[in-house]
């Protein structure tokens, strides 16, 4: 079913604008289909910050809103045979195997200096094959690599080498290896970083969290587990979770991504065993509830028993 009025396609950074509510350039306005593509008024449009903000103002409201009335134009149906579903892309290995080749990564250098020391960091690195970009003097590859050790993507990114924390400033520091590599009609389909590790590991229960950041470190303190992590608060979904089957899942969400998380287990417990951390929504302050704290802050800036408290 199609209809008249949808959220525009993202083509550019031009068609994501800035969010009447949050004033973040997180927001995507909609467009009249049988218009020429033109748009409503300006604050109708949903933001993209789904826990942060969650402005969502739709084209029905709005017509309500200003008592405007609008005449459909109903188009005859037309039967169009589908083409046959489009094959994913994947990565070249060897992409992978030369950004280990170079650590002069902030990321290893939080690892390393401010937590776990060289051994502990260079055994990370070869198990969640950590890389490092040139897309910026620091930067980080996530790859995100199946069970059949194919490379969906690498996911780059920025962080401080002292703190550990992302670089947003001026502009959030985000990009993936099949764009700056430019390869040609690439079909992306994304996987659970750390995918690869579960076939390695048949015994042990999954955990997944949201950044690929907070799946590293916690695999240090609690390596009881295979640590997976989803990419964002969205991102945990039925497709990526089929490979999971007959699996024990335990989710660790951030603070903030509880409640969402939650519900998604009924659709989710199908195929994997589901059961869901309350740590964080049981030990937070209202301080770090604001901050929208993860797994990860805990087990570097907690002193307590995180085996007993988790479960208890």
């Amino acid at each position: 079913m199609s209809y008249r009025f949808t959220l525009e396609p993202y083509k550019t950074m031009k068609t994501i604008h800035i969010c009447p509510n949050c004033e973040k350039r997180t927001f995507t306005r909609y467009i009249d289909t049988e218009s020429n593509n033109e748009y409503l008024h300006s604050n109708v449009g949903k933001c993209s910050r789904q826990i942060k903000c969650n402005y969502h103002y739709t084209p029905k409201q709005y017509f309500q809103d200003t008592n405007f009335k609008i005449e459909y134009k109903f188009k005859p149906v037309q039967i169009v045979k589908q083409p046959p579903p489009k094959q994913p892309s994947f990565i070249n290995p060897s992409l992978v195997d030369k950004s280990l080749e170079n650590n002069d990564n902030n990321f290893i250098h939080f690892l390393e200096t401010k937590l776990f020391g060289k051994e502990i960091t260079k055994e990370l690195i070869k198990e969640y094959k950590i890389g490092t970009s040139n897309v910026w003097k620091g930067s980080t590859i996530f790859w995100q690599i199946d069970t059949n050790s194919k490379v969906k993507t690498g996911k780059i990114m920025l962080y401080n080498k002292d703190t550990g924390k992302r670089i947003k400033k001026p502009y959030n520091h985000i990009n993936w290896v099949h764009k700056t590599e430019k390869i040609n009609d690439f079909n992306l389909e994304q996987c659970y970083f750390g995918l690869h590790l579960i076939n390695k590991y048949k015994d042990l229960p999954i955990a997944i969290v949201e950044s690929e950041k907070t799946a590293i470190i916690s695999s240090v303190y609690l390596p009881e587990f295979v640590w997976l992590a989803c990419g964002s608060i969205n991102n945990l979904t039925k497709e990526k979770t089929k490979v999971l089957k007959g699996r024990n899942v335990v989710l660790f969400p951030d603070l903030r991504g509880y409640q969402l998380w939650k519900n998604k287990i009924p659709q989710l417990s199908k195929l994997a065993n589901y059961r869901i951390s309350e740590l964080l929504e049981r030990k937070a302050t209202e301080y770090e509830k604001k901050q929208g704290y993860d797994l990860a802050d805990y087990l570097i800036n907690l002193n307590i028993d995180y085996k007993n408290a988790i479960f208890s």
